[in-house]
């Protein structure tokens, strides 16, 4: 077995979640396979007319690729397209571009995250098909908070660890979790205990609960972003509030 065998990988399921020109004909993609994780591509010549990799190379789109080398910029030997995923369009388009910053702004590279794969897949199926992109974004938020570690304990205090209950207010700290909001030097995001019971089970219907958690998921990833500014999401809060 030769050495460029050895560090080449075939036919893994992956999206691509960006791309940029390189040079005259190629493009440099970061994709999110399923594992691998996240990795920088170059594919060379894909943007020559007559390349076979010419309208393949789309996002939102399930491909199996193929690729070597073993350094911070792979190389790409060949793309299959897999079909099964409806084309995103209008909100449910700008909601995806918003899931790719997201996780082209929180992964790390080669750090593999499989259910994370398999549930970002999922997402975009439910975007295309259903009509409650608010609610899908919150669930892939939380789920995504969840495999980087950051997992979210809703339906109970953090201090005394007595359940939430739906009739009282709270406040969910990003380094505490859930606070009894006693009204003396507050701190974290307000929030009923409904919305937290809500969110706990992954339920959006509730229109104060559709706002408030919208407010504490935007808290808890700017937090995690690190000051990082998500281009998207100002797109998507300008065109329809969500």
């Amino acid at each position: 077995m030769t050495a460029a065998s050895r560090q080449r990988t075939q036919d893994e399921p992956a999206f691509v979640l960006h791309s940029l020109p390189f040079r005259e004909t190629s493009l440099i993609l970061d994709v999110f396979s399923r594992s691998h994780g996240r990795l920088a591509i170059v594919a060379r010549g894909a943007r020559r007319p007559r390349s076979s990799l010419r309208g393949l190379l789309l996002g939102f789109q399930p491909l199996l690729l193929s690729w070597f080398g073993k350094g911070e910029v792979r190389t790409l030997h060949s793309a299959e397209w897999q079909g099964g995923q409806p084309y995103l369009q209008g909100t449910a388009l700008m909601c995806g571009f918003y899931l790719n910053e997201l996780l082209v702004n929180l992964l790390v590279r080669d750090d593999p995250h499989e259910q994370l794969f398999d549930y970002y897949r999922a997402t975009l199926q439910r975007l295309a098909n259903q009509s409650d992109h608010a609610g899908t974004l919150r669930c892939f938020e939380k789920h995504l908070l969840q495999e980087l570690g950051y997992a979210l304990e809703l339906d109970r205090e953090a201090e005394s660890g007595q359940a939430v209950n739906p009739e009282l207010c709270y406040r969910y700290a990003v380094d505490r979790g859930v606070l009894l909001d006693e009204g003396v030097n507050p701190s974290g995001t307000r929030i009923i205990g409904k919305t937290l019971l809500d969110m706990a089970k992954d339920e959006y219907a509730d229109p104060v609960t559709a706002q408030q958690s919208k407010h504490l998921m935007r808290a808890l990833l700017n937090h995690h972003l690190g000051g990082k500014v998500l281009h998207t999401r100002e797109l998507i809060k300008d065109f329809q509030k969500l």
